[in-house]
């Protein structure tokens, strides 16, 4: 043993550490946020085991924990304890790994990787995998609901923000108008509403839910979710454009699928070229926000011009 090697810091200590690199405090998010999922998911031994092995499979199986993460940075940017946000981030992957294992589904998008591996449904069946995507936004919604709402909120202002984040008119209906578009001549305006509701509106709730976790006031709450909205959209613009260039490796999902199922996707409207510069309009539309908040962004700013140089 090494007597004069430095103790690696907890994963709680580098998050909050402002010198560390941007790579290492994201790192530090992503382990923060696993140790807490992995505590609080039902454990696999549990009856019923095989739903809790496939909604473990299913939310510890990867992934970048981008909502989890910007929850935490927006509680931290604006002086509070990340880990007043750490319940609520967690909630908001489990509900985004719902989707996830619903979107894989043969009677949605009939994907059989994700991240690298099997699908749920592939490694568990499809009744168990839907079930197991039920219990997940269950579970999503308890967690919120157990969440602390400091003043000036109303104590049922986190689980409100993600149901409404993830119901008909947010999440669901953009998968449904997802659906509808793959025979339907392309429009953009569709294709807006979509991005929109499916994906940048939960990064932006995780952004909102940083701010409420901080006891910010609802302005501020209002100027990270617009945040949020522009950084979702610059987001699923470039998941469109990695689709269409990057490889299945590199992805962990089957590349080129979009185009296989007929997706209504930015690249087959616009383009690559029209496409990245959107990209990279909305990027600086985030940014101009953070500007606003008044708030230490520090970190969020590089994460947000990160996200728009990422390869997977």
């Amino acid at each position: 043993m090494n007597v004069n090697a430095a103790t690696p810091s907890p994963p709680h200590e580098t998050f909050h550490d402002p010198q560390s690199a941007l790579s290492e405090w994201m790192a530090a998010g992503r382990a923060l946020v696993e140790a807490e999922l992995d505590r609080r998911l039902p454990p696999a031994t549990e009856k019923p085991a095989i739903l809790h092995e496939a909604m473990r499979y299913a939310t510890l199986n990867g992934g970048k924990r981008l909502r989890a993460i910007l929850a935490l940075a927006v509680c931290q940017a604006l002086g509070k304890d990340p880990r007043r946000a750490l319940l609520p981030g967690i909630a908001l992957e489990a509900f985004h790994a719902y989707t996830l294992v619903h979107d894989d589904l043969p009677c949605m998008d009939d994907d059989d990787l994700r991240r690298g591996k099997p699908s749920t449904h592939i490694r568990y069946g499809e009744a168990n995998a839907l079930l197991a995507g039920d219990a997940l936004l269950t579970l999503a919604c308890q967690w919120m609901a157990e969440s602390v709402t400091p003043l000036p909120h109303p104590p049922a202002a986190l689980v409100l923000e993600l149901t409404r984040a993830g119901g008909s008119t947010g999440v669901i209906g953009g998968q449904i108008e997802d659906l509808a578009a793959e025979a339907l001549p392309p429009e953009e305006e569709r294709l807006l509403y979509i991005h929109s509701e499916k994906t940048a509106r939960l990064i932006a709730c995780a952004c909102r839910c940083g701010a409420i976790a901080a006891g910010a006031c609802p302005a501020t709450v209002d100027t990270f979710g617009d945040y949020g909205h522009h950084l979702g959209l610059a987001f699923q613009i470039l998941d469109d454009i990695l689709d269409a260039t990057q490889v299945t490796a590199i992805l962990g999902k089957p590349a080129g699928s979009d185009a296989e199922n007929h997706k209504l996707t930015t690249v087959s409207l616009w383009g690559l070229e029209k496409s990245r510069s959107e990209a990279r309009r909305h990027t600086d539309l985030a940014l101009a926000a953070l500007e606003k908040t008044r708030a230490d962004t520090h970190r969020l700013a590089p994460l947000t011009a990160h996200l728009l140089n990422r390869d997977s």
